[in-house]
């Protein structure tokens, strides 16, 4: 009689093991990875009350995010740090419908090492400025908003040989920080975790394209329950203070 007790326990036991494991789920999330510090930060809040749900993170440019989705790269949810490549995915029926929402927003900054003498964007001509680090504008939207605003200020043409492209925005934070770089272009709210660089000047948002970051669940995946209350959460008061907290603004519906 023991045995079969004990027998019995035993299956008991991993009945509810094997229910546990199958509740968990595991959202995947392609996130620019300028929003890295923010959106970990909002994940650890939301597990308090999620215990069942884990994250993986998968932390790039923007562009090269939506091209990894496109081509199949497993992905639940994906924040985009400008509109068009998630407008790509949209077009080419890879977004949930109803899910895309305007998130946050931010600024464009130019940002150079605490001991540098830089003042002004015009500055940027100087020449005591050898580098400036920039994103990809063809995969990364602060390079691309760094174009336009360069463009617009006509230093575009006399500042490219002077460009040095980095593969995402923290990329260029660190050029500018080790000194590898003499300026560059980044969001506000890269500028605000590093002790190494200042910020010189705020480019005009009439310079720009608007600095909009969307979200939405990815068609098709197989947690689309669990990621439409992630992104819900995201766009409440509770996660809305947390990127308050580290510099974005929040972008009107």
């Amino acid at each position: 009689m023991r045995l079969c007790g004990c027998a019995a326990l035993l299956a008991l036991a991993a009945s509810l093991c094997a229910c546990h494991a199958v509740n968990r789920v595991t959202l995947t999330l392609s996130t620019a990875a300028s929003v890295k510090d923010a959106i970990t930060e909002a994940e650890a809040a939301y597990r308090q009350s999620h215990a069942h749900l884990d994250f993986s993170n998968n932390f790039g440019s923007s562009g090269t995010l939506a091209a990894q989705i496109e081509q199949g790269a497993p992905a639940d949810v994906f924040l985009s740090a400008a509109a068009k490549p998630m407008d790509d995915l949209e077009q080419k029926g890879l977004i949930a419908a109803g899910t895309r929402r305007n998130l946050l927003r931010n600024s464009l900054v130019l940002i150079a090492p605490r001991d540098s003498r830089l003042t002004d964007f015009q500055g940027l001509t100087g020449g005591s400025v050898r580098l400036i680090a920039l994103g990809d504008p063809q995969s990364v939207p602060a390079g691309e908003y760094g174009r336009q605003a360069l463009t617009s200020l006509h230093l575009w043409e006399k500042l490219n040989a002077k460009l040095v492209l980095a593969k995402d925005v923290r990329q260029v934070l660190t050029y500018v920080e080790t000194g590898d770089a003499d300026a560059g272009l980044v969001y506000a709210t890269d500028a605000l975790t590093s002790s190494r660089a200042r910020v010189v000047a705020v480019a005009p948002e009439s310079t720009h394209d608007p600095i909009v970051y969307p979200v939405a669940a990815i068609k098709g995946s197989r947690n689309e329950e669990a990621a439409r209350g992630f992104i819900d959460y995201l766009a409440s008061p509770a996660a809305q203070a947390i990127f308050r907290k580290h510099g974005f603004t929040i972008a009107t519906p």
